[in-house]
C-alpha cells in the first residue's frame, strides 16, 4: 500500500551557528520565505543579546551555549561562524551526534574536509559546503554531479570577489587603498583584508575545487600564492598596451600525477571571459577530457548570494538528496608553470640596463618578447616593462633575484604570469 501523500511530513528543523552577514541573510530567507518543509529552530552566537532582532519568530531559541543547540534537536546545523576553532569542534560534535551540517567555511573544508566527510558517513548524516566556493555560484554541486561523467584535468578562475572588486575598479582608474576601504564599507572585505588580498582565501577554495574536480588532495600551504598589493595603476596602463587586463587568478592543472597550482594576480587577454568579470563576480572555468571547457559565473561575495547556496544545501538534505562520494588521492604540488611573464621594473635610468637584464634572463634560457616604456616619467624613477616568452617560473625567479641586486633598481621587480587559456 502506498503511503498517503497527503500526510504531512515533520518539518526539518534547522539551527544556525553565527549571526553575522551570511547568517543574517540565511535567517531572513528562512523567516520571510521559508522553503517547504524547513523551519528555523535555533540561533547561536556569542553575545547573543546584542544580536536579537524583532523579525525572528518568538518560537526560535536564541543561545550562546552550543550544548543548548544540540539539545534543541535540530536536523541540520548551519555553521557560519568561520575559522577553524571553535567552529571545527562544533561541526565535529554535530556530525558525531548524527546531525547533518551545512557550512560556508572554506578554510575548514580545505584543511579538514576529507576527515569531516568520513565522520559524517560513519554517523549516517551529511556534510555539504556548496557555499564555500564562489558564493552563490553553484560550482561545487555542478562539478560534483553535473560533470561527474567527465575527467576534469584543469581548473582556473576568479575565486575571490573582494580582489575582483578591487582590481576591476583599479582598471577603471581607482587607487588600491581607496578601493579596499570601499570594499570594507560594503562588507566585501574584513577589517583585516589579509586573507583576501594576499591570496589565502582563494587558495583554500582552489584546494577544495582540486579535491572535488581533479580528485587530488593537497594542503593549502602547499600552494604558492601572491598578493595583489604589488599591482599599481601603471601595470593596468601597460596591460592595456598588451591588450590585457589584470585579475587575481587561481589555477590548478594535473600533469603526470602532479598538481600544478598557484594563486596570484595575472595578465588575462581582453577576449577572455575572465576579463569580463567585474565587481564581486566569481568565475570558474573547468577543462575536461571529454566535455571540454565549462564556465560558471556569478556573484561571489556578500551575504545574500552566499545565503542562496547555503539554503540550497539545506534543501538538498531536507528533500533526501544523496551525498556524493569523492575518491581522491594525495598529490605532490608544484607551482612551476611554463608560461609567458610580464615584468615591471623601476630604475634610475642609465646606459646598459636593458642589456644587463637581457643577459641575466638569457643565462636562464629566457627570451625577451617585448619591451614597453611609456613617456612622461622621471628618469631617476623610470618604470618600464619586459615581457618574456614561456619559461619556468623557477628560472625567472632565479634571474630576477640577480637583476634585483642591480644598483639602478629603485624597487623590486613586479612579475606577473600571463595566462594562456585553452578555450575551445
Amino acid at each position: 500500500m502506498k503511503e498517503d501523500q497527503n500526510v504531512a511530513r515533520r518539518p526539518v528543523k534547522v539551527a544556525i551557528l553565527g549571526f553575522g552577514t551570511v547568517g543574517t541573510s540565511v535567517a531572513r530567507i528562512l523567516c520571510e520565505h521559508p522553503p517547504d518543509g524547513v523551519t528555523l529552530g535555533c540561533l547561536f552566537n556569542r553575545g547573543i543579546d546584542r544580536k536579537r532582532v524583532s523579525w525572528i519568530p518568538s518560537s526560535v531559541l536564541w543561545t550562546e551555549n552550543f550544548d543548548q543547540v544540540l539539545d534543541s534537536q535540530p536536523d541540520i546545523i548551519i555553521e557560519l561562524a568561520g575559522g577553524l576553532h571553535p567552529a571545527g569542534d562544533w561541526v565535529r560534535r554535530s556530525l558525531a551526534a548524527g546531525r547533518s551540517v551545512v557550512t560556508a567555511n572554506k578554510k575548514m573544508i580545505a584543511e579538514q574536509g576529507p576527515a569531516l566527510e568520513e565522520l559524517a558517513r560513519r554517523h549516517g548524516c551529511q556534510l555539504l559546503y556548496g557555499a564555500a566556493v564562489a558564493g552563490g555560484v553553484p560550482v561545487i554541486p555542478a562539478v560534483q554531479q553535473g560533470l561527474a561523467g567527465d575527467r576534469i584535468n584543469r581548473l582556473h578562475g576568479i575565486l575571490n570577489g573582494t580582489c575582483n572588486f578591487i582590481l576591476s575598479n583599479m582598471e577603471d582608474g581607482a587607487e588600491f587603498d581607496a578601493t579596499l576601504r570601499q570594499a570594507q564599507q560594503r562588507g566585501y572585505a574584513e577589517a583585516d583584508p589579509t586573507e583576501d588580498v594576499d591570496g589565502f582565501d582563494a587558495r583554500a577554495k582552489l584546494v577544495i575545487l582540486s579535491r572535488i574536480g581533479l580528485r587530488v588532495e593537497v594542503l593549502p600551504e602547499e600552494v604558492a600564492c601572491r598578493t595583489i598589493r604589488d599591482v599599481s595603476a601603471i601595470d593596468f596602463a601597460y596591460a592595456k598596451e598588451l591588450n590585457c587586463t589584470i585579475r587575481q587568478i587561481s589555477r590548478a592543472e594535473l600533469r603526470n600525477q602532479e598538481l600544478l597550482a598557484t594563486v596570484g594576480p595575472m595578465l588575462v587577454r581582453r577576449n577572455s571571459p575572465l576579463s569580463w568579470s567585474r565587481g564581486t563576480e566569481n568565475m570558474v572555468i573547468s577543462g575536461g577530457q571529454y566535455g571540454g571547457e565549462t564556465v560558471f559565473s556569478g556573484h561571489g561575495a556578500g551575504g545574500n548570494p552566499t545565503a542562496v547556496a547555503v539554503i540550497s544545501d539545506v534543501l538538498a538534505i531536507a528533500h533526501g538528496g544523496c551525498p556524493v562520494t569523492i575518491t581522491s588521492t594525495r598529490a605532490r604540488v608544484d607551482g612551476d608553470f611554463i608560461v609567458p611573464h610580464y615584468i615591471r621594473f623601476v630604475v634610475d635610468d642609465q646606459p646598459g640596463i636593458v642589456a644587463k637584464i637581457a643577459g641575466d634572463l638569457a643565462a636562464q634560457h629566457i627570451n625577451i618578447n617585448a619591451i614597453l616604456q611609456k613617456p612622461g616619467y622621471p628618469k631617476d624613477r623610470l618604470p618600464f616593462v619586459v615581457t618574456v616568452e614561456p619559461c619556468r617560473s623557477s628560472a625567472l625567479k632565479a634571474a630576477l633575484g640577480k637583476i634585483a641586486r642591480m644598483d639602478c633598481m629603485q624597487a623590486s621587480p613586479v612579475d606577473l604570469q600571463m595566462l594562456e587559456e585553452q578555450l575551445t
